[in-house]
């Protein structure tokens, strides 16, 4: 965690507080909280269980152990940069998509360029058929896992006599941030792939299972601080987000119970975290509840939320430029980072003497 120094009034704009203070400096400590879609973080085993054959050295992929080092190292390097342009400190929490066990998380924290931040992993295998999962990486000097859980989300086709749709788990952990009390959900939604319109109610029973897993948490601590993040596949108007999360855009609409999705007035912007036949999604976000939207800054309170697009992770050149440099593309290995680029949340509080 860094101390910075902020003025109150910047503060408030990132905010989008109303009320407006004398312009003063102040030293605040600020906390990253980030999510990457890691695109298909596999190890070069082949696993019996699930369907890994492809990512192997004799698997169409031609997953070798240099082109998984490769991936692991350049995971890394962008896992250590996530964040605002006020620190360089790496995220104190980073929730991660697309992975296939805890053996490839354990490879990516120990990288080299890693290593000195010290994360733990939180990871349960779920039931997903192609063995990806997420997971929550912390570092172990700032927060501390007291209880994790991991809650299975059952789907089933109509359009297929009932087949049980076998998808990821949502990740609850619950801990401290640095003295305060936490709970942080990861989130990796059903795909559209078949049709949007024929997956959304796979998106919209996610969102129900989130919000049940919220008020369970609520019911207990009313205003506990919450964070649900994760590639929720959908945008944060849809209805998965709107009408069954309950989300709100702007702050002074959130009530207590409600939850702050600051990536809505990103998306208006027409900002996104992936992009798709000549248009952009914004399918990585993060929510937090309303006790992260105190103004008195004497606990972590929401300064500002982003999308890490910097330069290298963009596609350098031909019609897709500007969008994601994905690793695997076409058949083969590109040297990319992801088809996904990460988002993130800071807060911050004050450091009084």
């Amino acid at each position: 965690m860094r101390k910075i120094r902020l003025s109150v009034l910047s503060l408030l704009c990132c905010s989008l507080f109303e009320v407006l203070y004398a312009q003063e400096q102040r030293d605040f400590q600020l906390v990253t909280i980030a999510f990457y879609n890691l695109e298909n973080l596999f190890d070069t085993e082949n696993d019996l269980i699930t369907f890994d054959d492809d990512r192997t050295p004799d698997g169409k992929d031609h997953w070798t152990p240099e082109i998984y080092a490769d991936k692991l190292a350049k995971m890394a390097e962008v896992l250590r940069q996530i964040g605002p342009d006020e620190t360089t400190d790496p995220p104190a929490l980073i929730g991660v998509a697309e992975i296939e066990n805890r053996k490839v998380l354990e490879a990516l924290v120990t990288q080299n360029i890693l290593k000195a931040f010290d994360y733990g992993i939180v990871h349960y295998d779920s039931p997903d058929r192609r063995g990806v999962d997420v997971a929550l990486l912390y570092r172990k000097s700032l927060f501390k896992p007291v209880s994790s859980k991991a809650f299975e989300l059952p789907l089933y086709d109509p359009e297929e006599n009932n087949k049980r749709i076998y998808t990821r788990d949502q990740l609850l952990v619950s801990g401290d941030l640095a003295g305060e009390r936490v709970h942080i959900l990861v989130n990796h939604w059903p795909s559209r792939s078949g049709g949007e319109e024929r997956t959304r109610p796979r998106r919209e029973a996610a969102a129900a299972l989130n919000r049940k897993i919220i008020d369970s948490v609520l019911s207990v601590e009313p205003y506990a601080k919450l964070v649900s993040m994760g590639d929720l596949n959908d945008d944060p108007k849809d209805t998965s987000l709107k009408k069954v999360l309950k989300t709100k855009g702007k702050i002074k609409q959130t009530g207590m119970l409600d939850f702050y999705n600051p990536m809505e007035e990103l998306a208006k912007q027409g900002l996104g975290s992936l992009a798709y036949r000549d248009s952009w999604n914004l399918f990585d976000q993060i929510i937090i509840s309303a006790a992260w939207l105190e103004q008195d800054y004497s606990g972590f309170s929401f300064y500002k939320a982003g999308i890490f697009n910097r330069k290298f992770l963009q596609t350098p050149s031909g019609p897709f430029k500007g969008y994601p440099f994905r690793s695997f593309a076409n058949g083969s290995y590109t040297g990319g980072y992801s088809d996904h680029f990460p988002v993130y949340v800071c807060f911050v509080r004050e450091v009084r003497e």
